[in-house]
């Protein structure tokens, strides 16, 4: 089986072609001929923080968003007030840290409570990844609240950037930043080392939700490979993560049995074993 020379796509989970005697993926051929300029993304991300008044930071309680939130408030001097959509399966740990780190920041918190279990329910019976149609109606709503609140900026704790910008225009007028926007795996752990933090036991790529391990599973059963592997692959491509941990974070997760069953019981699902 090809891999690819760059990231840790394989035939499986994306187009390789033979360039130069060495296998690249589809999306790595397209990283190499389009690079970014990531000292340019690097600035704007500071002229835009740096002019930053007030912003809600998009805050699930998980450790990306728990930097951005330290990031906006304590580098940048940012009025942030720290909003959490609470889609029904946010871990309890999630909820413990974002509390905890709220009150360690001085940094109001709201959460806004939604079931998203339409959308978590389609993604465990079709054995599909729910994270983007989660995001989508996440980032929806927050806009929002945004609007509502008459604030013009949310920040998030993405660390890709939008192509070769640390932001987006959303409707509205609203800007979503992606503060961590080529921030590496090790610089995010150095901040969070010395923080009231603690990194909860979930499966998968994930220290907040509860839906990620049963759809992983479930996403294994049937294709044999992770569905977050496009995403550790992309942070693979822009060197913010090493291959070895990359290759660890989509491997086969080991899932709490009782979690599993409490997902698949609170969404009328019959388990199967």
């Amino acid at each position: 089986m090809l891999k690819c020379s760059v990231c840790i796509h394989d035939e499986r989970t994306a187009k390789i072609k033979i360039v130069n005697g060495k296998p690249v993926c589809k999306e790595c051929l397209h990283y190499l001929a389009h690079k970014p300029d990531k000292e340019r993304v690097r600035a704007e991300l500071e002229e835009l923080m740096s002019k930053l008044n007030k912003a809600i930071v998009a805050f699930s309680g998980g450790k990306d968003s728990t930097v951005a939130l330290y990031l906006a408030k304590e580098k940048y001097g940012v009025d942030v007030e720290a909003v959490m959509i609470d889609h029904g399966f946010m871990a309890r740990e999630a909820i413990e840290n974002a509390k905890r780190m709220c009150d360690y920041l001085d940094v109001p918190l709201t959460v806004l409570r939604y079931d998203y279990s339409d959308i978590f329910r389609e993604a465990l019976l079709k054995a599909k990844s729910p994270c983007k149609k989660c995001s989508s109606r996440t980032m929806g709503e927050l806009r929002e609240y945004a609007l509502k609140k008459g604030v013009k900026s949310i920040v998030t704790g993405h660390e890709l950037p939008f192509g070769h910008h640390p932001y987006r225009i959303m409707r509205g007028g609203i800007i979503q930043i992606r503060l961590l926007s080529l921030m590496s795996e090790e610089e995010r752990f150095k901040i969070l080392e010395k923080r009231p933090f603690k990194f909860p036991e979930l499966p998968g790529y994930t220290t907040n939700c509860l839906i990620i391990g049963p759809a992983l599973r479930r996403y294994y059963e049937k294709h044999g490979y992770s569905f977050e592997t496009r995403r550790i692959a992309a942070l693979v491509r822009y060197g913010l993560i090493d291959t070895k941990k990359a290759i660890k974070k989509v491997s086969k997760p080991k899932i709490s049995e009782k979690i599993e069953r409490e997902v698949y019981k609170r969404l009328g699902i019959e388990k199967k074993d």
